[in-house]
């Protein structure tokens, strides 16, 4: 049921998903001052990154679970994502939050695309929580909070002041 089958479900929000993408330079993210004038070159949206956006998307309301690794017994965060990268793009990304923030190439906030990782630091803790930017400033994840995967913005709310770092595995 939570199959790779799922993401051509959602190809008909792909036009969507890219005007998001293409209004998502229009707002500040955390650590850039709201008068710091905009980037105009993001770089292009990679068609996999796509996938695991619009992947991600598909698994909010699912029940969260603390080591969880799978949606049908609940997910946490790096549940969540190794789940996702796995299922949409074929990527094996394991571990902790942590340990999966190393593994990627580190990204500047105003440059994240659809499907690159955020990692925040939730538990006085340096990267003890991940989800994944989906466009719009917004993201994806699954806090303990509430008890399911939802969709935050990076730049308001408790997360936007507990925002660290993003990295890509794409490109």
């Amino acid at each position: 049921m939570y199959g790779t089958s799922i993401v051509p479900m959602f190809h008909h929000a792909l036009p969507a998903l890219l005007v998001c993408l293409a209004l998502s330079a229009c707002g500040p993210l955390p650590g850039r001052p709201p008068d710091a004038p905009f980037r105009t070159e993001v770089p292009p949206p990679n068609p996999r990154g796509l996938d695991v956006a619009i992947f991600a998307l598909g698994l909010v309301e699912t029940g969260y679970r603390f080591g969880g690794k799978n949606p049908e017994s609940g997910l946490d965060c790096s549940g969540m994502v190794s789940y996702v990268f796995d299922q949409a793009a074929g990527l094996k990304l394991t571990g902790s939050a942590a340990e999966i923030a190393r593994k990627g190439r580190p990204v500047e906030a105003s440059r994240l695309r659809p499907g690159d990782l955020v990692f925040f630091n939730t538990r006085n803790q340096s990267l003890s929580h991940v989800g994944i930017y989906i466009g719009d400033n917004r993201f994806v994840h699954a806090p303990s909070t509430n008890g399911k995967v939802r969709a935050d913005r990076l730049n308001q709310g408790w997360f936007a002041s507990r925002f660290e770092t993003a990295r890509s595995y794409f490109d």
